[in-house]
């Protein structure tokens, strides 16, 4: 991979974590924890969520499987880098990253996002040479390669930085 692409996924995920936090920015520990109606998440349930799939994912990835060859599909990554973070089509979560009270507060719930993002940073600045040559599978999204999953953490975490403020202008609504 280029230097200017492992720059860019960098760049990427770093504008994206920044996104995710101004989201939580300045929310109180009571919102936080508040669901705006019954059957939607809550602010901490978003960053709990977003916590774990970033993990749950880095860790396919640190498992990849190595291709002989690069798989380079620009279109596929900034398709993924559109679809995931748009919130037009809502998906359910698998049960496996289903908020379940992982965290007892926001700010706990914020370090432990910080703390996977700067893993999955640092997994892209130390492994960019090799991205485009790990594979592994996503459940909706098919085999990706390491960039298209770099561009998927990225976008979920916008797209969960979305849903975090349709919750706190709900809840200031109320």
């Amino acid at each position: 991979m280029a230097p200017e692409a492992r720059t860019e996924i960098i760049q990427i995920l770093e504008k994206t974590r920044q996104e995710f936090n101004n989201a939580v920015r300045d929310c109180a520990e009571s919102q936080a924890k508040a669901h705006p109606e019954e059957g939607r998440w809550s602010v901490l349930d978003c960053v709990e969520h977003v916590t774990s799939v970033e993990e749950r994912f880095l860790g396919r990835l640190e498992q990849a499987q190595r291709l002989e060859t690069p798989h380079v599909d620009k279109e596929k990554e900034a398709d993924i880098l559109a679809r995931v973070a748009s919130r037009v089509n809502k998906v359910q979560a698998p049960e496996p990253v289903r908020p379940v009270g992982r965290f007892a507060s926001l700010a706990q719930a914020l370090e432990q996002f910080n703390t996977a993002r700067a893993r999955t940073m640092q997994f892209a600045e130390q492994r960019g040479n090799d991205l485009y040559l790990l594979s592994a599978d996503h459940p909706r999204f098919g085999t990706m390669n390491g960039s298209e999953w770099m561009m998927f953490i990225a976008a979920h975490g916008r797209r969960h930085a979305e849903q975090i403020r349709e919750v706190r202008a709900a809840l200031a609504k109320a």
